[in-house]
């Protein structure tokens, strides 16, 4: 197929009302196995960058890596750059060959998310590159660190996700002055593990999307029940970021791999056999949950 920007996947998962798995990658063999699995369903993919796993040298590798897989894919491929709040990370993002990016001024005033997110608009649609933005604040507040995405499960120190909604009455003003091409609301979820279930306003969201004149996007999709996500797939969300159930799967497996072993002297790619399967069959449910399989145009 090709690699393309997040507006060109998005737009038809919005015509025909399903989303698209947005999934964080740190290195290539993670991205090789979200895109066997896109191959396998024919589903589009987001295959996502985070700035700590793109810092220094390791942005040219993980582009050029992803740019030469994406191109070879059978699938449309979108490299898109995850949760950045540094304007002048994110235009070398954008030089380096990411096909989309996200700007992040989500704890910022109003305004100043706005001028900041438009500045990014403005730079990345000269490379015809997408831009994502967040309204309301998606944070880590029934969750963990941002190491771990792990907390006691004590309430202490946490923020209550209902805080920090997206306003209806902002949004319409926030897409007019900045441009963007996706949005990313704050309905109740929140990023890494859960200590308990999310409580989702599928109420807000039903408002959000009547208003919304972008594809909306859902961060924390990692352990939001299933029925949760397909009713808010329903109400309007385009795309799902999936991060710590991929983790999980992983290294649940790994750690349960190298317990039975005799020896630590073992080929990368034995030991990671099993646990990139265990990771690939959360991929595989999500896309299928999201009804984007057999979606590949």
């Amino acid at each position: 197929m090709a690699l393309v920007n997040l507006k060109t996947i998005l737009d038809d998962a919005k015509r025909n009302k399903y989303a698209v798995g947005a999934f964080d990658v740190s290195n290539n063999d993670m991205a090789m196995a979200v895109l066997e699995v896109a191959e396998e369903l024919q589903a589009p993919v987001i295959l996502m960058g985070l700035k700590v796993d793109l810092e220094g040298d390791k942005l040219e590798y993980w582009t050029k890596s992803l740019q030469a897989m994406a191109r070879k894919a059978r699938v449309p491929v979108c490299l898109h750059l995850d949760h950045a709040t540094d304007v002048g990370f994110i235009k070398k993002c954008i030089d380096n060959g990411f096909t989309s990016v996200m700007f992040d001024g989500s704890i910022l005033p109003i305004e100043d998310n706005i001028r900041i997110t438009k500045e990014v608009v403005e730079y990345a649609h000269k490379f015809n590159v997408s831009v994502e933005a967040e309204l309301g604040h998606v944070g880590d507040g029934i969750v963990g660190n941002s190491e771990t995405g792990v907390k006691k499960e004590s309430t202490d120190g946490y923020d209550n996700p209902d805080d920090f909604l997206t306003d209806p009455s902002e949004m319409e003003y926030f897409i007019k002055n900045t441009g963007v091409d996706a949005l990313a609301v704050a309905v109740g979820t929140a990023h890494g593990i859960y200590v308990k279930e999310p409580k989702l306003h599928f109420d807000r969201l039903d408002v959000l999307n009547k208003i919304s004149s972008v594809p909306m996007v859902m961060h924390g999709g990692s352990g939001t029940p299933d029925e949760a996500i397909k009713k808010s797939v329903q109400l309007g969300i385009c795309k799902l970021n999936i991060f710590s159930e991929m983790l999980t799967a992983f290294f649940t497996t790994l750690k349960e791999e190298l317990n039975h072993k005799e020896h630590m002297a073992i080929w990368p790619c034995t030991a990671y056999a099993e646990p990139l399967k265990a990771m690939k069959k959360v991929v595989k449910d999500k896309m299928i949950l999201l009804n984007s399989d057999g979606k590949a145009k």
